[in-house]
């Protein structure tokens, strides 16, 4: 069972999103919102995050309240998107989405510090556990998108608040690392910002974001300048979704093979190299070869980093680190590629874009392993030991 509920909760998390994150900006549309207010609610949520993922896991690992937490987060969740559409003032929704963004943070990153918790000694199984998730958005976005079309966006709504309400109770069968003694969420933030090989890491997380979330945002505009339609553009994603099912099910040799930080590395060079043959490709057809390849670049940095984040999280930090991860790459490196790639893609088109971005995640990567082997942390945290707690 140690596998079984994680698989359920991912796949019952990621359907539940699939049915009503894509059209988030469809409803803002269908009130007439302008392009400064639809702006402005779709920019804010990752800096959210960035502030809100790492203060609820360092309360959940200074209190022992990983259940709590995550529990709070799913009905405050449930309760927003269900009187979403009820709502039709630009001042309150935006202040449901910040309240949304706000509670919903720190869901997933106590689900992946719980399950390689319950993992234990087959933490390298992780990828097939959270491969629920790619399953439960696949299966679950057609259904989606077919509910929303012949009965509205509300329905869309309900069946996250459904999906989500009913994950609340697979998420009491999560076990989560305990140790003797808590530290304040912010003493637990500086305890990572204090040691270089983390910095290091959190930048590296930084630009694997920025990879992430070009494509995801990005790339269905970029294949409409070279003349595909939606189809064509529907067929990427599924192609992305295949491959990334595929990545997900093979992480564990690839772990064995790189280990955590090498696959990490090694996938941020592959962000850059799929970044630049995006610039490359001149038709629909040719982006559809590249994201063949493309999709299996985020399970594995995901993957990845997750997994280092465990190994090398000092005792009781556990949900801190993958805390702190999660808000710098869909944190901080969201909500910068998101800025950066709009102006490029209004000033230097798609291709452009696209090329410069390569660069950026090319040069920080080197800047950042240069940093590492020329500058090394003298004395590492060393990761120690936990107790499991009794909290099941």
């Amino acid at each position: 069972m140690k596998k079984f509920w994680p698989f359920t909760f991912y796949f019952l998390y990621f359907a539940a999103l699939s049915s009503a994150m894509p059209f988030f900006v469809l409803f803002y549309q269908g009130l007439s919102f302008n392009g400064t207010q639809i702006g402005l609610l779709t920019g804010i949520p990752p800096l959210i995050t960035l502030l809100a993922s790492p203060f609820w896991t360092g309360l959940a690992d200074a209190k022992r309240w990983h259940k709590v937490v995550m529990s709070i987060g799913i009905l405050v969740a449930v309760l927003i998107v269900f009187l979403l559409s009820s709502f039709t003032n630009f001042a309150v929704v935006f202040m449901m989405i910040i309240l949304f963004n706000t509670f919903i943070s720190p869901i997933s990153s106590l689900a992946d510090s719980g399950t390689m918790t319950m993992l234990g000694d087959e933490r390298a199984m992780y990828g097939r556990i959270r491969l629920g998730g790619t399953i439960g958005w696949g299966l679950f976005a057609p259904i989606a998108g077919g509910l929303v079309e012949n009965y509205g966006l509300k329905v869309g709504f309900w069946a996250f608040s459904a999906l989500m309400l009913l994950n609340l109770f697979v998420s009491q069968k999560f076990v989560h690392s305990s140790h003797e003694e808590g530290t304040s969420p912010s003493r637990s933030i500086r305890v990572f910002l204090s040691n270089r090989r983390w910095i290091s890491f959190f930048f590296i997380s930084f630009l694997g974001g920025v990879g992430s979330f070009s494509a995801a945002a990005y790339l269905f505009p970029y294949m409409a300048e070279l003349g595909a339609d939606e189809s064509t553009m529907g067929l990427a994603l599924t192609i992305s979704t295949l491959t990334e099912l595929a990545t997900f099910f093979l992480a564990h040799p690839l772990m064995k093979r790189f280990g955590s930080y090498g696959l990490l590395t090694l996938s941020l060079v592959m962000f850059s190299v799929r970044a630049f043959l995006y610039a490359l490709v001149s038709t629909p057809s040719m982006v559809l070869v590249v994201q063949a390849f493309g999709g299996m670049i985020f399970p594995a940095m995901w993957t990845a980093g997750v997994s280092y984040a465990d190994e090398h999280a000092p005792a009781g930090l556990k949900s801190s680190a993958q805390g702190l991860f999660g808000a710098m790459s869909f944190g901080v490196g969201s909500a910068f590629s998101g800025f950066i790639s709009g102006l490029l893609l209004e000033s230097v088109g798609g291709r452009g874009m696209f090329f410069a971005l390569g660069i950026i995640i090319l040069v920080g990567l080197v800047i950042a392993e240069g940093v590492r082997r020329f500058f090394p942390e003298k004395e590492e945290m060393p990761p120690q030991p936990t107790m499991v707690s009794s909290d099941k």
